[in-house]
């Protein structure tokens, strides 16, 4: 495993970086991200690479109830702030809550992470509103994850769905 090959882009447009810095990004921003200043019609994007890199979803049958499907989309941070935002941000877009959850680190890096879980009515908003574009840049391998969960329950992803905002 010594010869490994390992990719990295990296960016060298002061521009941009600028630009990333005025909307609330920084350095080392895992623990400290707050709220983000990014215009409506580009939260959506923004939300499903969020998802992408710092999100979840599982699915499982409930063994309480025969036939009942259960479904979560969960979104993840160092930050309970940003969580904060992204929730108060998707009641304002599509009128869902959500759940969030905070835990607490181990040691002397103790830290609250903050989970922002929705369950199967909302989550399909949200998951409709992430994947509303025809070709949206995604990781393929979360949405066919969802696809294939969603089939169960004779659901699916509507690309067609353009104006999900209130």
């Amino acid at each position: 495993m010594k010869n490994r090959t390992y990719h990295r882009v990296q960016w060298g447009d002061v521009v941009f970086y600028a630009f990333l810095l005025g909307i609330g990004l920084m350095p080392n921003k895992s623990k400290v991200i707050g709220a983000l200043t990014i215009p409506d019609e580009y939260f959506f994007d923004f939300l499903r690479g969020s998802f992408d890199g710092d999100g979840s979803f599982y699915s499982y049958f409930d063994p309480r109830w025969k036939s009942s499907f259960m479904y979560y989309l969960n979104f993840t941070s160092a930050s309970p702030p940003h969580v904060d935002w992204l929730r108060e941000t998707l009641y304002r877009l599509l009128g869902v809550r959500g759940h969030i959850s905070k835990m607490g680190g181990k040691g002397e890096e103790r830290h609250l992470i903050g989970n922002l879980r929705f369950a199967k009515k909302e989550s399909l908003l949200v998951m409709n509103a992430m994947y509303s574009t025809p070709c949206p840049i995604h990781l393929s391998r979360k949405r066919l994850k969802i696809e294939r969960a969603l089939r169960i329950v004779g659901k699916s992803l509507s690309v067609a769905s353009k104006n999900l905002t209130k």
